[in-house]
Formats: C-alpha cells, structure tokens, sequence
C-alpha cells in the first residue's frame, strides 16, 4: 500500500459503497468538499456528478 499526496493510503483501486441520486442543488458540491476533506483519514472519498438534463444529482461514496 502506498501513500497519496494527501496522506490516504491507495491500492489503486476505489471500492463503490453508495450511490444516491436526488434532485439538483446548487451548492452540493460544497459539501462534497467538506466531507472530502473532513473524512479524508478515513479512506472515504465522496464524488458527486450531475446530470442538468434531468436536473438531478448523484452522490457516490467510495472506500480508498
């Protein structure tokens, strides 16, 4: 196992836990941010995509 640039050991492989989708919101991604870097030495990463042609969101949570 080797380290990343922001000290979270990696296999080079992201196991998928969750993923949620819901209705867009604009500031979402803030709070991915916030979970990413609070959490980050907790080998969980948060991704977030949107898709504006239905106008939802998708929240994926993966372990490191």
């Amino acid at each position: 196992m080797k380290l990343d640039n922001n000290d979270i050991p990696t296999t080079g492989k992201l196991e998928l836990i969750a993923v949620k989708s819901f209705k867009a919101c604009d500031d979402m991604y803030k709070i991915i941010d916030f979970l990413n870097k609070t959490l980050k030495n907790k080998h969980v990463i948060f991704g977030l995509t949107k898709d504006a042609a239905k106008d939802t969101m998708k929240i994926s949570i993966y372990e490191a």
